[in-house]
């Protein structure tokens, strides 16, 4: 069996109203030679059955956890199972277009880059306007993250992250929830990874959308932010 290009990594909870729409987009895209990996973790409002049921006989590689436990630890699964030469997050919420992965995945295929990541902050691409606090918390959490990992990001909170399958699966991630992403931007950091960025699209949730990531989440990745760059470089 031929190796695909690209694994693409869905952690899932309660995210019944768009999963199938996200599958869908995935298939429709630009990117061919593709593995879908959906890792559902502990949802109640029957996602994993629609993964179960309806998206792997189609083809859909999927993952149950059986209780929630996070979107670090859906991604350890899932990026355990990946078999692609590049690895992509896509969350299930429908904020991120998979039309934007030929710019997303160019560096790597280039040779240039080890990690690409999309930034909702540059270029020239569509952007729903949502919340303002977001946007400085981010700023902020990027900002603090760029001085101990000395690189210079516009997002480091970016759903959109694009590995070498080889990199990714070198690094062990030790978060559970959303601290995921300062974690791994520093411990790519810390190892020297090549590291680009590309402006991509952005279509934000509101919380009555669905929208879970909140201001505990903040101080968690503050948290990982000191944790992963000062006391644990893993």
């Amino acid at each position: 069996m031929e190796t695909p290009l690209l694994s693409v990594i869905i952690p899932c909870y309660n995210e019944c109203a768009s999963i199938r729409q996200i599958v869908q987009a995935l298939r429709d895209g630009p990117v061919r030679s593709l593995e879908i990996i959906a890792v559902d973790d502990g949802s109640t409002d029957g996602t994993r059955e629609i993964l179960r049921d309806e998206l792997a006989p189609s083809g859909v590689r999927v993952a149950l956890h059986p209780f929630n436990q996070g979107k670090g630890a859906a991604l350890r699964t899932g990026f355990a199972l990946a078999t692609g030469s590049i690895v992509v997050v896509q969350d299930a919420d429908l904020e991120y277009d998979p039309r934007d992965f030929p710019q997303l995945l160019q560096p790597i295929l280039d040779g240039k880059a080890d990690v690409v990541y999309g930034s909702r902050f540059m270029g020239g691409q569509a952007h729903r306007v949502v919340y303002f606090w977001h946007m400085i918390g981010n700023s902020l959490l990027t900002l603090l993250s760029n001085m101990l990992t000395n690189i210079n990001l516009t997002d480091m909170e970016t759903c959109y992250k694009a590995f070498r399958r080889e990199v990714i699966q070198a690094i062990r991630i030790e978060e559970d929830r959303f601290g995921f992403e300062p974690e791994i931007t520093a411990k790519i950091a810390h190892r020297g990874c090549r590291i680009y960025e590309v402006g991509i699209s952005y279509s934000g949730r509101t919380y009555a959308e669905g929208k879970k990531i909140g201001w505990k989440d903040g101080l968690s990745a503050l948290r990982c932010i000191l944790k992963y760059n000062l006391f644990h470089r893993g």
